[in-house]
């Protein structure tokens, strides 16, 4: 090694060593909390994975939509058929001799004629247009992966051309954005791709598969996939990246009430099994909120995105119990639960056993084969797995829980069981009663608590300064918001989560729900964060929670803060990560008068002497919309002090962060 050489090494190693600066030790007068409190919960409901975090640009590729989903619907809905230049043809729906069991449902086209008759100059051939979900978005020069399945069935070998095109109205040949020719010579079942590059932007643009060759032929799973993915694997990258800003710790999913499968009965519960393999070989679902689910964004899926995210998958396994609502069973004085027979119990235990071998387990295992072919022979180092969904605590229900939970606990005590407390999680409800009972009964390790409530509940609840210290059981706050979307709601859930932080002690978790919504497809609101073909639309719930995501830590202070004439509109919280050695001042302001905070950070010796200020403020009526987005944080530096006085505007919530 040359001098010069050796000089660059020792500089490098230098710098790395500044850069990586050793764990700190905590100082006296604060209480170890869990560094894993926020997180994200993601269900498919609002259009949030087909049509949303899954990049996919074609809807209902696989043919498989049906009434049982939507009054209308069917194999052909989000198709149109084709035939220009006078060209004929028709097109039926087939479950014969299909890809794959699981995929039963394609479209076989039969082309009469696809020759230009007098003068005609434009378009020929016989096939299908799809445009998406509210018309395809397309980018002028970003590459747009095509592919699907062609069978042909009868007559020469198929030319088809595909297309990306800008409608044009009745009557007038569409706008030519991208084309590629393929040739389908084959009687059997094969797949098919080309790479589509649009010459101009386009909101509203469809896409065609028209095919120049008389005779049948069979088509399945078309696709359409920008190449610009998020870390390459599949998922809109404008919305994986406003998950990745909220530095979450963990994700749980795939739902909520997903879970049960819609209420039809068990044929339609979320098994995790026909989630991961090839996309063509995944059964579809009908989803719990009245639309189809592709699979597409399965549990491989989800588990990466976990990993590229470094965050903890947190899977929600059904228990053999469906929800109470089924069949409309919310208003009824019996509850429509329906359970499996004990004596097929097992089956559903395999599940999870097959799940936690599937995630951990290596290549040389059955499921750590399955998931090593699908490209990740390493293991995903599954550490929570979650059980039953918002269940109603019946002793039917008690009895299942506990025969998964003790045969999992026995062959994985490794494995952190997550339960659940039932629909509305409050003490006095008969199900949360229940929950708390059953969970202390078998020391279960966390329990997930729900509860959506107006703006006030947060405003004055402090309900975890009451909870008992000496419970084995942590809590999860899975499911929680205040039942509006404006500043005064987000300032809300920001007093409630500074409670929370001070009882990082007793909450383990905590996830607001639910996270996404595209626009004309909401079931539910408010949610955290909007979209639409073209971007996030971020609410002020969503800084809030990115706010307390970016300031997460394992100490908290009590006694560092104090404010002046403060009620239950004003909260604070100081929160050390000892591992980066950066600590967290918070404050929020929920009322309409300024407020003075006292700062007393003596103990933190090594504190330098300039941090960052981040304020989420504003009048308690606004929100972001799609209109409009007049909130959102603003950052600068502040000099600091180890005792220093703060001036807090009204309606806002305050971080400062300092390294020590």
């Amino acid at each position: 090694m040359t001098k010069r050489n050796l000089l660059a090494a020792l500089l490098c190693a230098s710098t790395l060593g500044l850069s990586a600066q050793k764990p700190m030790t905590a100082p006296q007068g604060g209480k170890q909390i869990s560094d894993e409190l926020i997180g994200i919960f993601f269900e498919d409901i609002s259009s949030s994975a087909d049509g949303g975090l899954y990049a996919e640009l074609v809807q209902n590729g696989s043919f498989e939509f049906n009434p049982s989903e939507r009054d209308g619907w069917g194999p052909g809905t989000a198709w149109k058929s084709l035939r220009p230049g006078h060209s004929l043809g028709y097109m039926n729906f087939c479950t014969d001799n299909p890809i794959h069991a699981n995929n039963p449902t394609y479209m076989r086209l039969h082309i009469e004629r696809v020759k230009e008759y007098y003068d005609y100059a434009g378009w020929k051939g016989f096939g299908l247009e799809n445009n998406g979900f509210d018309g395809i978005s397309v980018k002028a020069g970003q590459k747009y992966d095509f592919s699907a399945f062609f069978r042909n069935v009868k007559g020469a070998a198929k030319q088809i051309r595909v297309a990306l095109v800008e409608p044009q109205g009745w009557g007038k040949d569409p706008k030519l954005l991208a084309e590629a020719m393929l040739n389908v010579d084959g009687g059997t079942w094969k797949q098919y791709g080309a790479v589509l590059t649009p010459n101009a932007d386009c909101k509203n643009a469809a896409l065609q598969v028209l095919v120049l060759t008389t005779g049948d032929m069979d088509v399945d799973m078309v696709s359409l996939m920008p190449e610009d993915t998020y870390k390459g694997h599949g998922l809109r990258k404008d919305l994986a990246e406003a998950l990745e800003a909220l530095h979450p710790k963990f994700m749980r999913f795939p739902g909520g009430c997903v879970i049960h499968g819609g209420g039809d009965g068990f044929w339609n519960t979320y098994r995790w099994k026909t989630t991961v393999g090839p996309k063509e070989q995944r059964r579809s679902l009908k989803n719990t909120w009245g639309y189809h689910q592709s699979m597409a964004l399965g549990y491989f899926e989800y588990f990466q995105f976990c990993e590229d995210l470094g965050m903890q998958p947190l899977p929600i396994l059904p228990c053999g119990v469906s929800c109470q609502g089924t069949n409309g069973g919310w208003g009824m004085k019996t509850q429509a639960q329906d359970v499996v027979p004990m004596s097929e119990m097992d089956e559903w235990v395999q599940d999870a056993l097959d799940l936690i071998e599937w995630a951990n387990g290596d290549v040389t295992t059955k499921w750590g084969k399955v998931r090593a072919d699908a490209g990740h022979p390493k293991p995903f180092g599954l550490k929570y797995l979650g059980i039953g969904n918002e269940e109603k605590i019946t002793p039917e229900f008690a009895e299942r829980f506990k025969y998964i939970y003790e045969r999992v606990r026995k062959a994985h005590p490794e494995i952190v069981i997550v339960g659940t407390a039932g629909p509305g999680s409050h003490p006095g409800n008969p199900d949360f009663d229940n929950g708390w009972k059953l969970a202390e009964e078998i020391g279960l390790p966390i329990l997930d608590e729900h509860y959506y409530e107006p703006r006030e509940y947060f405003l004055d609840k402090r309900q975890y300064d009451s909870y008992p210290r000496n419970r084995k059981t942590k809590v999860y706050l899975g499911e929680y918001a205040a039942k509006d979307k404006k500043l005064i709601d987000a300032l809300a859930e920001a007093l409630y989560l500074l409670h929370v932080e001070r009882n990082g002690d007793v909450v383990a978790m905590t996830s607001y729900a639910p996270l996404f919504a595209r626009k004309n497809a909401t079931n539910w609101n408010p949610d955290l964060i909007y979209f639409d073909n073209e971007r996030p639309f971020l609410t002020c719930s969503y800084y809030v929670q990115q706010m307390f995501g970016q300031s997460s830590g394992n100490y908290y202070y009590g006694d560092c803060v104090s404010i002046d004439g403060a009620d239950n509109h004003q909260e604070q919280s100081v929160v050390l990560n000892t591992k980066t050695r950066e600590l967290f001042v918070k404050v929020c302001n929920a009322s309409a008068d300024s407020k003075q905070a006292k700062l007393n950070l003596s103990r933190f010796k090594s504190m330098k002497a300039v941090g960052t200020m981040t304020t989420l403020k504003g009048q308690p009526e606004d929100e972001n919309n799609y209109d409009a987005q007049p909130i959102a944080p603003q950052t600068e530096e502040v000099k600091m002090k180890k005792k220093m006085t703060l001036d807090i505007a009204p309606y806002s919530f305050t971080m400062i962060k300092v390294n020590l």
